[in-house]
């Protein structure tokens, strides 16, 4: 049974905690999770990453003879920024008004975390006796760099796992794909000069123009739609260059957001844009440019794992009377590193609502949070017995 009380204020003391990355500070949401969680009986190791900085993992270990393989739950410990837009109620309130509650991290992904963490609460108060080991890994860093996932895939709590469910706003929607990230930097370069004598500079910035206009009308080689993410996006998403009015620029710098599907190749694309910078560079001789790889994460999808899938969309049918379709999303998750340690069906499912993801006044709905409880709580059950 649920003790709405508890897992409320779980979450909310979750909230109040600045967790914004950077600098993220997760060894405090850490420390906080251990507190709760090992008041209640589960077992906590937090695994430092830096002096600030940390992932946790918590235990509901089985004692069978034979175990199967554990169930792993997982969610990262950081937020993004604020933001600049005005909010109606302070970032860092968890303040709850008709029913949803408010603040950075309420629906990406802290929700999530608080909604895992009390459903292996409720099976440790159950005493049921489980077949397998049912795991928390919460992870640092992953809406930077997903350094905490890097870090734990050299253990064996990732490469052990029989499956792997991550709390991500899904709004209760079973997520069984999900995009990958590329993120590049190009960089040009010129030759400094007085803005009045032009001819006597090379400027940077004309030359990203060069770049970008090209890049606006880039095809993927692999156009097909993927029946569950779509067609592939690139994005320029940033850019730099220039001191002031009356100087030439000899430096200019832009960042693209690449989301890929499971039918296209990060190599092939870096190696595309290589070669549209030499084109340029045929056609100009004071053109020079580098390209750079920010961050480089693999699409998953685990369409094929109909077993597990049907396991979550009979709980799911049973609980709310809801028949839920396999989805995929266009977001990332630590689920991209994971992939690369184990075979293990990766699936996403979450109370928040990923459109209110990095917004202000986010919010989740406490209702959702509830039937999110219920629905890890039941499924691991199934799953471990």
């Amino acid at each position: 049974m649920i003790n709405g009380e508890r897992a409320t204020q779980f979450l909310q003391t979750l909230v109040q905690i600045n967790s914004v990355n950077p600098p993220a500070n997760e060894l405090v949401v850490a420390h906080k999770i251990a507190e709760h969680c090992t008041r209640y009986g589960l077992e906590v190791d937090i695994q430092m990453i830096d002096d600030a900085r940390a992932n946790i993992i918590v235990k509901l270990l089985s004692h069978a003879k034979e175990k199967k393989a554990s169930l792993l739950f997982s969610g990262h410990l950081d937020t993004v920024p604020v933001g600049d837009l005005p909010w109606d109620f302070e970032p860092f309130s968890a303040e709850i008004i008709d029913g949803k509650m408010y603040g950075r991290g309420t629906t990406d992904m802290k929700g999530g975390v608080a909604a895992l963490l009390e459903a292996m609460i409720i099976l440790k108060e159950k005493k049921i006796p489980l077949k397998g080991d049912l795991l928390f890994l919460g992870t640092a860093g992953e809406e930077v760099d997903c350094i905490g996932a890097k870090q734990a895939i050299e253990t064996d709590i990732v490469k052990n796992a029989g499956a792997i469910i991550i709390a991500e706003p899904s709004s209760g929607e079973i997520f069984c794909a999900h995009k990958g990230v590329l993120w590049l930097e190009i960089e040009t370069f010129g030759k400094t000069a007085h803005g009045s004598m032009p001819q006597n500079g090379i400027n940077a910035i004309t030359h990203m123009h060069k770049v970008i206009s090209v890049l606006q009308n880039y095809s993927f080689r692999t156009v097909e739609e993927h029946p569950l993410l779509g067609r592939p996006t690139l994005v320029i998403s940033t850019i730099k260059g220039g001191v002031t009015t009356n100087v030439i620029p000899d430096y200019c710098a832009i960042r693209i957001d690449i989301r890929s599907t499971p039918l296209l190749s990060h190599q092939e694309i870096v190696e595309d844009i290589k070669e549209i910078i030499g084109e340029i560079r045929k056609t100009d001789h004071d053109f020079h440019a580098k390209i750079h790889v920010i961050h480089d994460l693999n699409s998953i999808d685990y369409s094929g794992s109909q077993a597990l899938l049907a396991q979550l969309k009979a709980v799911k049918n049973e609980l709310s009377n809801v028949t839920l379709l396999e989805k995929g999303v266009n977001y990332y998750t630590d689920g991209s590193v994971f992939s690369t340690a184990t075979n293990a069906p990766i699936i996403i499912y979450g109370p928040g609502n990923e459109n209110l993801a990095h917004q202000p006044n986010e919010h989740i709905e406490m209702n959702a949070f509830f039937d999110a409880i219920e629905f890890y709580s039941v499924f691991a059950e199934r799953y471990l017995t």
